[in-house]
């Protein structure tokens, strides 16, 4: 039997009052019951319609299709919203308004990444910085070579053929780091004349090298990020250029540095996360930058859209007997993500103690899933994200 759903012009909400209707939708964890009627939320309301072969009728009669029932409540990523909402309902899982976070749930744990301290060699070196191509060389071949084997500070001769060459080439980051920590000189530049060039070439220069220097100081060593579509590629501690057992050491962490000023099409924000896991690759996301705060130094507040429940052993969670499991925040693929956007919602969620999920509704209305997951850089300042494809 299909549901009748009941309009109340005057409230703007959509009730449902008939007995058995209102037992089903009780058991399908379906709106807020008051004395045997149930209140819906707008998706709720439009998935029964879109799904279950609702009817919905106000007082004096009078039908309300799909677009009508939508057009009495237009808000912000409305069809993102509705599409993934459908989603997740579809998958047999239920999904419930941020409205009804209820204190903090513990269950968004941190993972730890190991740390250890650069140990910063001190060279009376100097190189010639070619401003157009933001590459320095340095033709001191003992010193260029004992940089890239024991610091993999630049690339000494050609890549993964170091034998070809005797030139050590040093990006703008490893430039900077080096004339900061080590020692190094340039004879044609000084340190601001290399970070206005910078600047010139990416306006978000600093916010990159702030990335950079934080993670080489601990003990990590980043290289371009090029051929996977992102900033950084990362090596964890102890990692070295030279071959062992025959074999080049590879990667198996991406660095994606987003600060809280820009805005990157969702569509292209997705591909570099898909790359990354394409060639098996963890995808870790920065955020630089400091906290804006609102009007009257209250910090702002993220728009999240969904408490989701997830599955657990013998069935699914549910309302009545568990905590949620993520936060969800929907996008379309056509739209653009800020940084700050983001970066309330990951805090919100921190706060919430639920891990965020990011629905990506596509042209088709497919829903693709990213987990985001925090983790701790001991002894940074910043905090970093492993975000996964999420299958539900």
């Amino acid at each position: 039997m299909a549901v009748k759903l009941n309009f109340v012009p005057e409230e703007n909400v959509v009730k449902v009052d008939e007995p058995a209707s209102v037992s089903s939708l009780v058991h399908g964890h379906y709106g807020v019951m008051h004395k045997g009627v149930i209140t819906l939320f707008p998706e709720e309301a439009l998935y029964l319609m879109d799904i279950r072969n609702a009817r919905c009728y106000d007082a004096a009669g009078n039908e309300y299709k799909f677009n009508d029932l939508a057009g009495k409540f237009p808000g912000k990523k409305q069809m993102a919203r509705y599409f993934t909402f459908k989603d997740w309902r579809d998958r047999g899982l239920i999904l419930r308004p941020v409205s009804e976070v209820q204190g903090k749930y513990g269950r968004n744990p941190v993972k730890k990444y190991p740390s250890s301290k650069f140990p910063a060699p001190k060279y009376a070196v100097r190189g010639l910085l070619f401003a157009d191509d933001l590459v320095t060389v340095i033709d001191d071949e003992a010193v260029g070579k004992e940089l890239y084997e024991t610091y993999w500070l630049g690339q000494f001769g050609s890549y993964k053929a170091e034998q070809r060459g005797k030139l050590s080439k040093l990006d703008v980051y490893e430039t900077l780091f080096m004339m900061n920590h080590c020692g190094l000189g340039l004879s044609n530049a000084k340190e601001k004349e290399v970070i206005k060039l910078a600047k010139k070439r990416r306006p978000d220069f600093l916010q990159m090298y702030e990335v950079f220097e934080d993670w080489r100081l601990r003990g990590y060593v980043l290289k371009t990020g090029f051929k996977f579509g992102t900033h950084f590629r990362v090596y964890f501690p102890g990692a070295s250029p030279t071959k062992s057992g025959g074999e080049w050491v590879h990667s198996k962490h991406v660095i994606h540095v987003f600060p809280r000023s820009s805005k990157m099409l969702i569509s292209e924000w997705a591909r570099a996360i898909r790359v990354a896991h394409s060639v098996k690759k963890t995808f870790i996301l920065a955020i630089p930058g400091e906290k804006k705060e609102g009007e009257a130094g209250e910090e702002k507040k993220a728009e999240l859209d969904f408490l989701l429940y997830h599955r657990k052993k013998g069935g699914i969670e549910t309302p009545k007997e568990d905590k949620p499991r993520f936060l969800m925040l929907s996008f379309s693929e056509e739209e653009y993500i800020g940084g700050e956007e983001l970066a309330e919602a990951i805090v919100e969620a921190k706060e919430i103690g639920l891990e965020l999920i990011l629905a990506i509704s596509d042209r088709e209305t497919s829903v693709t899933y990213y987990r985001v997951k925090r983790f701790e850089l001991p002894g940074s300042k910043y905090e970093y994200y492993e975000i996964e494809w999420e299958q539900p």
